[in-house]
């Protein structure tokens, strides 16, 4: 199970904001931890690398995104109300009543979402979805000169949401998408590092995977550092809740363990020793299929140089984009167990080649 040290790194990781292309504190975090096992770097790009080395096997590279969802300002008016744009893919309903996080000039700004109260809305104006040019966020500013003395265009921002301990050993954050990800790497090259193989196992914090429409830093971290085998570790969508088609998206539910996805880029081999090991383990786990491209730091990695033998695993995680997603720790412990142990089962004569 994961210890206390652990989830207390866990905690301060989520709550730190880091939209994407805004990553530098979250990453100083993850940096700081990964440097009581591993040796650690950064990239030009933003992300953040911990290695341990192998004795003579192949570069593995794990990869977990640390940037969030967020909100950049755009405009203050003369009245000091502040007007955002969104960074990443929001539902904009989420954002109306909500608390904001500015990260100013001089600390932390904190705003409220604005828009028309319903009661002076009009019949049709109610059916409509809210758009970033219907709110508005009112940081408690008189005017433009006050509000500029705190925030400046091209100031970032999360929603004002925390980590909560929920019963049946789960939390619920703003950011889990998918800075859960960039824990349970190096959480698993934790696990590797107090009984290492042969693998060079490298673990990146990678950035800028929710705009990544060209690979974000997933891709110039295998660039640079040339795997013959990757794991990404992403969230997908539990389906243990009402709403949801499991026709559509497969059955992973809070607790079933971590998701192995097969079809498009993934690496058959890499997909059978996830599968083999976890069942050696008596882990359970689901499957879920991608006919095309994952939408993950996998999609770029595998295409890197003369192609990588790439693997998804992903955390089941309720209310994706909200502020408030829920995971089960119990499913990260999993996640992480099964990759260090898949990490020492490579060695020098493994084939990444389907024959």
């Amino acid at each position: 199970m994961l210890n206390d040290s652990s989830i207390a790194f866990l905690k301060t990781l989520l709550d730190t904001p880091g939209p994407s292309g805004f990553e530098s504190a979250p990453a100083r975090v993850w940096r700081a931890e990964a440097s009581t096992f591993a040796s650690v770097r950064s990239d030009v790009i933003g992300n953040s690398i911990a290695e341990v080395a192998g004795s003579g096997g192949p570069t593995i590279m794990l990869a977990g995104h640390i940037d969030e969802i967020g909100v950049i300002v755009t405009w203050i008016d003369d009245n000091g109300f502040v007007y955002i744009d969104g960074i990443g893919g929001w539902d904009t309903q989420v954002l109306v009543g909500q608390r904001l996080r500015f990260i100013g000039r001089h600390g932390e700004v904190y705003g409220v979402v604005g828009k028309k109260p319903i009661h002076l809305m009009k019949a049709d104006e109610r059916e409509k979805v809210t758009k970033f040019a219907d709110m508005w966020v009112d940081i408690g500013a008189l005017n433009r000169a006050e509000a500029s003395e705190r925030l400046s265009v091209g100031d970032c921002g999360v929603l004002d949401a925390k980590v909560t301990d929920m019963p049946n050993n789960r939390i619920v954050s703003r950011s889990i998408d998918d800075r859960i990800g960039a824990f349970v790497v190096l959480e698993a090259l934790r696990r590797y590092a107090a009984n290492p193989g042969s693998a060079r196992v490298v673990a990146v914090a990678t950035c800028q995977e929710e705009i990544g429409y060209s690979g974000g830093g997933a891709r110039v971290a295998a660039q640079s550092m040339g795997p013959q085998m990757a794991i990404a570790v992403d969230v997908t969508f539990a389906t243990d809740h009402p709403g949801i088609k499991k026709e559509e998206v497969g059955e992973h539910k809070l607790d079933g363990g971590p998701v192995l996805t097969r079809g498009s880029v993934i690496s058959p081999v890499v997909f059978r020793l996830l599968q083999s090991t976890a069942e050696s383990l008596e882990m359970p786990y689901s499957l879920h299929a991608a006919a095309r491209a994952t939408s993950t730091d996998a999609d770029a990695i595998q295409l890197s140089r003369d192609g990588v033998a790439t693997a998804l695993v992903s955390i089941p995680n309720r209310y994706m984009h909200s502020p408030n997603e829920m995971v089960s720790l119990n499913d990260l412990d999993r996640a992480a167990t099964l990759i260090a142990e898949v990490c020492r089962r490579v060695d020098a004569n493994t084939d990444f080649t389907d024959r």
